[in-house]
């Protein structure tokens, strides 16, 4: 009696299991926005400025390094990237194989983006989701970088400040009129402030996006190492 009873339970607790397992993956199923991954279908772009110096440190520690971002001339924020975004997750990867990036648009970008493994990867991963071609695409990052100011105070960082990511962001704000905290996120590993991620609209006007803000760097403080060479 003992063993069937044992082994109803059994029966139970894997039907129970099986039930959890296939709910999750039709809740995470229908969480998926419908027009996932096709390329131009999103609701808006996030910049993503990088801190350089975080980087870098965060390189150096791996043991790797990126030779033109962290060893030629000093860099403060430089773009990771233009994400197309959807209100609730994002694309990716839209187009497998991604059309081929010409060399020349690598080069031109170097000033922005100085690192041509990141700006390849940026064109397979999130350009191909933008539905423009290589070149537009890159264009549109370039607008965008050239709408935001970055703050004076990190412009030139000749030592490490320790900073709480409220007070980047609100340097931001005070910086680029119409932005509000709402349209920006700070983000950050776990002593280093990592990135500062501005949403946009596709005419690249500032604009909401609490999804992004959700995911923004909960730490009090966070250290921003001095500019390389600074």
């Amino acid at each position: 009696m003992f063993h069937s009873r044992l082994h109803s339970f059994s029966r139970l607790m894997i039907s129970l299991t099986l039930a959890t397992g296939l709910a999750a993956l039709a809740g995470g199923a229908k969480a998926q926005d419908k027009r996932q991954n096709t390329p131009g279908e999103f609701d808006f772009y996030v910049l993503s400025l990088s801190w350089s110096p975080s980087f870098c440190e965060e390189a150096a520690e791996r043991g790797g390094r990126s030779q033109t971002q962290c060893s030629g001339r000093p860099y403060a924020f430089v773009v990771h990237g233009l994400w197309p975004q959807y209100e609730n997750g994002f694309p990716e990867y839209c187009q497998r194989p991604s059309p081929r990036l010409n060399r020349s648009i690598v080069s031109s970008m170097l000033d922005l983006m100085p690192a041509p493994g990141l700006i390849f990867n940026e064109w397979d991963k999130h350009g191909t989701c933008s539905g423009l071609a290589d070149r537009s695409y890159f264009e549109t990052i370039r607008k965008a970088r050239a709408a935001i100011k970055i703050p004076a105070e990190y412009l030139d960082l000749s030592q490490a400040k320790t900073v709480a990511p409220a007070e980047v962001e609100e340097a931001f704000i005070k910086a680029n009129p119409g932005l509000s905290n709402a349209a920006v996120s700070i983000t950050c590993n776990r002593t280093r402030l990592s990135e500062v991620r501005i949403c946009l609209s596709k005419d690249l006007q500032f604009r909401a996006c609490e999804e992004i803000d959700r995911r923004a760097c909960r730490r009090d403080q966070v250290a921003m190492p001095p500019i390389r060479g600074g």
